[in-house]
């Protein structure tokens, strides 16, 4: 009797613990259906898209067509940070100008936006990250006219702001101050041109954020810097508040971790590095040339570029940069012709004559892509290209003496702006007395590349404009060639 009784136990508890094992299963089922029910994050809606879509602010330096391809800052660290997250970057431009950027966001039409001036206003709206980088508003000019008086004495036709900007709502706060100050809103103008209705003198005033003026006066020359308005600025990421935190969060690690690897920092070196410091003199010299000296040259310059696989235009920068565009240039070190060839370089690459034009820019054009093929192969652009510039100054025996500097330093090798900073040490005995081909005036090598990442710019937006220009007029004179 007892032997029965715990065998009908046993099979009490068997039958229990397969209830148990069903009802358990019922929760699974039920927890799994709630799950694939529940919305994903943000971040994972991104990655299973397999793309990130972004607006980007309008701005002269924010995403434009560049030697290299399409480029910006605000678009390269965009990029990056799809790259980050394993997809691929979608760019979306307001059509109407800085205005539509945060009804964009908020209506679902993007995931983020970048390059926003953090604002007040803004930040009641939009979910900011902290700014990764600092600017002034800017009252801008022209050259030649009488310097601004005080803001609140402009009369309203003489300023002309776009609509959205932060610049308007920095104009705004003033107004409490100064009821009198007037202006006049440009519903869809951007940033650019408004400062080139200010070089065309088609108004007189206009606000624009300060490195975007930098950038813009390398093409607009006479262009100049009343005063300030107030203190300085941030520019951010912005996200939806009525989006979960998933994507934001993932953004603030990326641009903390970017800071603290030095992308942030090539990336401004990349855009403002060369440009933050204006020579008026030079760089009007420079556009008066392309149009008087360089059409002399410029089929030579292209001739080298096909031979070697170049942008004529680097070239032309770099020849710009030699001898400003003179065939009998001539240094004290004995180096001469417009890329200025040493008599063993033009030996070395089949240069007979270097005060000859067209042998000095093919020599030259040779030479440099020697030099540009020597780089290691892992190094992208644009620094592979600074770098070969570098070596074309100072020696290729220095550029890697200054590359190995760098790497002790505990800097990156491969990216300009660390070799940039290693190069002017090879002057120091406590430096270079340590390398393999000792003192170099490196220094002078890191002025010569900056200066042809200036040239090369300009140049490149004055061909692409001048391209358009005879596209439109092609179009007003036939009505049927497409632009």
């Amino acid at each position: 009797m007892q032997h029965r009784t715990v065998k009908r136990f046993g099979r009490l508890a068997l039958l229990a613990s397969l209830a148990l094992v069903a009802a358990a299963c019922d929760r699974a089922a039920v927890t799994a259906a709630i799950d694939a029910a529940r919305p994903s994050s943000q971040l994972d809606q991104v990655r299973a898209r397999g793309a990130l879509t972004v607006v980007i602010a309008p701005s002269p330096t924010a995403l434009l067509e560049g030697p290299f391809g399409q480029a910006g800052i605000e678009y390269d660290l965009a990029k990056s940070f799809a790259e980050h997250l394993g997809v691929e970057l979608e760019v979306v431009q307001p059509g109407s100008g800085f205005g539509e950027v945060i009804p964009l966001l908020l209506d679902g039409g993007a995931d983020m936006a970048v390059g926003l001036t953090v604002t007040p206003e803004r930040n009641r709206k939009v979910r900011f990250t902290p700014s990764y980088l600092e600017l002034s508003h800017q009252l801008v000019y022209r050259r030649g006219s009488d310097a601004p008086p005080v803001l609140a004495s402009l009369a309203p036709e003489t300023l002309r702001v776009a609509a959205g900007t932060a610049h308007l709502e920095k104009l705004h706060s003033l107004r409490r101050e100064h009821p009198e100050l007037s202006w006049q809103e440009e519903a869809a103008a951007d940033i650019e041109r408004l400062l080139s209705g200010v070089w065309q003198k088609e108004f007189e005033y206009t606000v624009a954020d300060s490195l975007d003026v930098a950038y813009a006066r390398r093409f607009y020359p006479e262009l100049e810097v009343a005063y300030d308005l107030g203190d300085r600025h941030g520019r951010a990421w912005a996200f939806s508040p009525r989006r979960d935190k998933s994507l934001y969060m993932e953004a603030l690690r990326f641009l903390s971790r970017s800071k603290a690897d030095g992308t942030l920092d090539q990336l401004r070196d990349r855009y403002f590095g060369h440009v933050e410091s204006f020579d008026y003199v030079q760089t009007r010299a420079f556009l008066r040339h392309i149009d008087k000296r360089l059409p002399r040259y410029q089929p030579h310059f292209e001739e080298a570029a096909a031979e070697t696989g170049l942008d004529w235009r680097l070239l032309a920068a770099m020849g710009y940069q030699e001898s400003n565009w003179n065939p009998r240039a001539v240094s004290p070190t004995g180096v001469r012709g417009i890329m200025m060839l040493t008599l063993a370089t033009a030996a070395h690459i089949g240069i007979e004559n270097r005060i000859d034009p067209r042998q000095s820019i093919v020599g030259g054009a040779r030479y440099f892509r020697r030099l540009l093929e020597q780089i290691p192969e892992r190094i992208g652009e644009p620094d592979r290209t600074w770098l070969a510039l570098a070596a074309y100054n100072v020696g290729f025996g220095h550029l890697e003496d200054a590359r190995i500097l760098a790497e002790h330093q505990g800097l990156d090798p491969d990216k300009w702006l660390s070799v940039k900073q290693a190069l002017p040490l090879l002057r120091q005995p406590e430096w270079h007395k340590s390398t393999r081909y000792g003192f170099a005036r490196g220094d002078e090598a890191v002025f010569y590349v900056e200066r042809i990442r200036d040239y090369y710019e300009q140049l490149y937006r004055h061909t692409e404009q001048a391209s358009r220009d005879n596209r439109v007029a092609a179009v007003r004179k036939d009505g049927s060639t497409s632009l």
